[in-house]
């Protein structure tokens, strides 16, 4: 009898140990992750001077995207890659025109016809976010697809009406969501701060607000 209880008691911990292996804040970003991942998509568009990149948000399980009109511009020809590798040729459905700097016209919504229901993010409420929150962005930076990074908001531009983070954002982000720790998107990547001409990261990025976006959305 005791070596059967000694045998339930120790496989009980083994159980325990195993399903307890990642810290608290370590969880959050796998949460977040795998609970977001499935809805970015990677954009790619073809322009006159070559192939424009980026990401992209599904906010219908019917196939609309929402993404940066910058990544799209002068782009009649546009393909999509959802989580799962499937490829679809995208419609632009609403385009806010951009202007060159932090313009917060920088927004589209595109449109494919999947073969099957997608998976969506939800959309949170930019005005409640404050300065030091973490913050985590997916997306597809240099072609990396599904790529996850942390930071927290560094700086709220009321004037511009951006959210400064540190969170990597580098080229073939922007698009791609900037989410909270409960896997709600408050802001769509758009930009890197770049002095000196580095197309890589530096630790400032700016993100539009979610709040902002909501009004391109039917």
């Amino acid at each position: 009898m005791l070596k059967k209880t000694l045998a339930v008691v120790l496989l009980f911990f083994g159980l325990t140990s195993a399903g307890f292996c990642y810290d608290r804040d370590e969880m959050v970003n796998i949460n977040v992750y795998e609970k977001i991942n499935p809805a970015i998509v990677a954009i790619d568009a073809k322009i006159p001077t070559g192939v424009s990149s980026g990401s992209g948000c599904i906010i219908n399980k019917n196939g609309t995207i929402l993404t940066s009109s910058h990544v799209i511009d002068k782009s009649n020809n546009i393909e999509v890659t959802v989580a799962n590798g499937e490829k679809y040729d995208a419609l632009i459905l609403d385009k806010r025109d951009f202007k060159t700097g932090f313009a917060c016209e920088d927004l589209a919504l595109i449109k494919i016809t999947p073969k099957h229901p997608l998976k969506t993010v939800k959309l949170g409420d930019s005005s409640n976010i404050k300065v030091g929150q973490k913050v985590l962005a997916i997306g597809n930076p240099f072609g990396f697809q599904g790529t996850l990074t942390q930071g927290i908001v560094s700086r709220i531009d009321y004037k511009k009406n951006k959210i400064q983070t540190d969170a990597a954002i580098n080229p073939g982000s922007s698009g791609g969501p900037l989410v909270n720790t409960t896997g709600e998107v408050i802001g769509i990547n758009q930009a890197i701060y770049n002095p000196d001409d580095n197309v890589s990261n530096i630790g400032i990025g700016f993100a539009i607000p979610i709040n902002e976006a909501k009004k391109l959305i039917p």
